[in-house]
């Protein structure tokens, strides 16, 4: 995957920046930063179907019941589901600690670069595995990850474990439900057997009108 592409307006918003455009230093800064996150890290991801039901505000699959009125909404009309983990590798938390301590505003800049690059790595998968469903004359709903509305974080323990992604990308989580490494995603994608014209990116859907990270 060609992940060289990043779109600095993307970082941009990481930072907060909103429709502000940045000066001449912050549009090298982060050039820098994508460029020295791409040379390091070593994405990889991983994903699985399952067949599942949707009743009212619950998923059930496997012996998973997800309550959730937004991921109901997000997979309705599906009979089944993908769960979906993808990683940039631990180089970025290196990284990330070693200029939190020789350079807090690049480790700012970093971060939100970081945070970019994975997000557009996600995306890259997502249309893989779209072109793939293609052929089964199916369509993939957006990606909806735990911490989206009210689907909770403590889902992705379900997650790791039915994907096992500790032992296929290295992917695990602390007790306090946060992923390491830290530029790592979990998703859930509906399959569906009608095209919906669904968004790939969350902020369409998502009811917080006001976040200063919110696309346009």
């Amino acid at each position: 995957m060609d992940l060289k592409d990043i779109s600095q307006k993307e970082v941009l918003r990481y930072l907060g920046y909103g429709n502000h455009c940045a000066d001449e230093a912050i549009t090298k800064l982060i050039s820098e930063c994508i460029v020295e996150i791409l040379n390091h890290c070593h994405s990889n991801h991983v994903y699985k179907r399952f067949h599942c039901v949707v009743e009212k505000n619950k998923i059930m699959f496997e012996n998973v019941v997800i309550e959730s009125k937004n991921l109901s909404k997000n997979l309705s009309e599906c009979e089944e589901i993908i769960l979906f983990a993808a990683t940039l590798g631990t180089q970025p938390d290196i990284l990330l600690k070693k200029y939190s301590y020789l350079d807090m505003s690049k480790a700012v800049v970093m971060q939100a670069a970081a945070a970019a690059i994975i997000e557009e790595y996600c995306d890259q998968c997502q249309k893989q595995i779209e072109k793939e469903l293609e052929k089964e004359h199916l369509y993939l709903r957006p990606r909806f990850s735990p911490g989206y509305g009210d689907f909770h974080l403590k889902h992705q323990k379900d997650m790791i474990l039915l994907l096992d992604c500790p032992r296929k990308i290295g992917l695990t989580l602390t007790d306090s439900l946060l992923l390491t490494p830290s530029k790592s995603v979990t998703a859930v994608m509906g399959i569906s057997k009608k095209n919906k014209h669904c968004h790939i990116k969350g902020c369409e859907s998502c009811d917080k009108i006001n976040c200063a990270f919110r696309r346009d």
